[in-house]
């Protein structure tokens, strides 16, 4: 199956997937600040760029998307028709990217948390898990 779109359409519906603060993103940064917790953004200094950083308890938090990141729910398992092999291998990429930077950011002692984008739907759920992180100390 050909794309719908021709490839000056899909370049700049692709160039419009936000990297940093998205919507998941913004949701964590707001529960942890309701949370009382300090916390900084895309560490360029460690490995894989955390999305949100604390520091003084050593923990990087990476937010990531089902879909990008291959999450084994149902929006992470679903695979697109048009292009499928593009899309599992570029999935493929991202998980493979993702378990190396853990793998590193646990070399240098940090304590390494997903939080994926289904598991924002129970905020309830999400501040808990947080307040836990919190909690426990490196």
């Amino acid at each position: 199956m050909t794309d719908v779109y021709g490839p000056a359409k899909r370049s700049a519906v692709m160039a419009q997937v936000k990297g940093k603060d998205t919507t998941p993103e913004m949701k964590v940064r707001k529960a942890l600040t309701r949370l009382g917790a300090r916390y900084r953004l895309h560490r360029k200094d460690l490995p894989g760029s955390p999305d949100i950083v604390l520091p003084g308890r050593r923990l990087a938090i990476f937010v990531h998307g089902c879909f990008w990141h291959g999450h084994d729910c149902a929006r992470g398992a679903r695979v697109p028709k048009a292009n499928r092999d593009y899309w599992v291998a570029k999935v493929g990429r991202n998980r493979a990217r993702d378990l190396v930077s853990q793998d590193a950011l646990a070399a240098l002692g940090w304590r390494v948390e997903t939080i994926w984008e289904c598991d924002l739907k129970d905020g309830a759920a999400l501040t808990a898990r947080l307040a836990g992180l919190l909690a426990a100390r490196p």
